[in-house]
């Protein structure tokens, strides 16, 4: 397992803040700010594509999971409960909701693929590297010469929740153009999973779209989850409307508690009717995550709820995505659990112990299990 995990001490960090927003969220504090100018970079026989992951398959193209968006550094403090001007140091890990469910679906002996755009810079390669090494098919990679790859401070409190601080405006991952899309990967794909961040500016958005429609029209599964992150929006309606402009779009939907009540502006979100009022016509299925108390599910035929394993809350980055990563890597498999009640029960319990896992280590891919781990850890629980 390829950790790519350092500490970092900094001393005077030359960012420009102007652009500072802050935003709390049930336990999420976050704030966004803009970046310097680029420095040139000189690198021999750059490639505008990056390079496949060597562990793929072409055989497995029939499970292949792609995922869209964003791929960034989390820089994690060694020591928790401190704010981010008093952390002495801090780890550096790669994350990015969408790259994090394409490394955990890797781990888990699953057929991934990323698509997204990071920075021409040391970040970008050892991002592209890093996919790579987890075996995940990073052809659809791109480098942006004129903007950076996306960074976030994460303060972890003591009991392992953050506050986010983002470096972008913009970022690599913005830039993203339909030009740029690998539309052979996609078309590949048994299921194409994204978020909502991708849909914030020009142009990643109209390519995120055009990934979206063309995914759709090749009979791909849609799998959406909004990873909500306030900052980076106009303002809360933007935001809303943004994440539920796609909404019908998708076949699955994983969401959470908090994401709930700002979707519906403040309605219970243990209700089940309020749920059930963003179920939408073409929807297979709805998940609602609720950290260490599990998750719910819904579909046309049945909903229930499945309970969470227990762990020791290090650092809670990551683990929705471990989530994510853990029942898409089965229903790529198998599509059938989306209609049998008592497969899809076992499957969502495998997912939860991903997502136990995870918060049990520090950064987001680092932490993200293997199979025999996730397996070892479910049974310790029964035993």
């Amino acid at each position: 397992m390829a950790l790519h995990s350092t500490a970092f001490c900094f001393s005077g960090v030359g960012f420009s803040s102007r652009h500072s927003v802050t935003f709390r969220r049930g336990n999420v504090r976050a704030s966004g700010f803009s970046l310097p100018p680029l420095v040139s970079i000189q690198r021999s026989n750059l490639q505008c594509k990056a390079f496949s992951g060597d562990g793929l398959n072409a055989a497995k193209d029939s499970s292949l999971v792609v995922c869209f968006g964003e791929m960034l550094i989390d820089f994690v403090p060694t020591t928790n409960g401190l704010s981010l001007s008093e952390a002495p140091a801090f780890k550096k890990a790669p994350g990015g909701a969408p790259a994090n469910v394409a490394v955990g679906i890797a781990r888990l002996g699953g057929s991934s693929a990323f698509i997204g755009k990071v920075g021409e810079d040391e970040f970008g390669y050892m991002l592209a590297n890093i996919l790579k090494e987890n075996n995940v098919n990073n052809e659809g990679m791109r480098f942006d010469p004129g903007a950076r790859t996306a960074l976030a401070f994460v303060t972890l409190r003591n009991d392992g929740e953050r506050e986010f601080m983002f470096y972008r405006n913009p970022s690599a991952d913005m830039l993203l153009q339909e030009d740029e899309l690998d539309f052979d990967l996609i078309r590949k794909a048994k299921i194409f999973h994204y978020g909502s961040i991708s849909l914030i500016t020009e142009p990643c958005k109209s390519a995120h779209m055009a990934a979206a429609k063309a995914a759709k029209d090749a009979g791909v599964l849609l799998s959406y989850d909004p990873n909500l992150r306030l900052p980076l929006w106009a303002s809360a309606e933007s935001a809303r409307e943004g994440i539920l402009s796609i909404w019908e779009l998708a076949d699955i939907i994983k969401i959470s508690e908090e994401e709930i009540s700002f979707l519906t502006k403040g309605e219970d979100p243990y209700d089940d009717a309020v749920v059930r009022k963003l179920f939408h016509p073409n929807l297979k299925m709805l998940l609602v995550t609720e950290g260490a108390d599990g998750c719910r599910y819904y579909t046309k035929e049945f909903s229930g709820r499945v309970k969470g394993l227990k762990a020791d809350a290090v650092d809670t980055t990551g683990a929705g995505d471990a989530f994510v990563a853990g029942i898409l890597s089965q229903l790529a498999e198998d599509l059938s659990l989306l209609e049998n009640e008592k497969q899809l029960r076992e499957a969502l319990k495998f997912a939860n112990a991903c997502g136990a896992l995870t918060v049990m280590e520090r950064g987001a891919i680092p932490a993200l299990p293997t199979r025999e781990v996730v397996e070892n850890a479910i049974l310790k629980s029964v035993a």
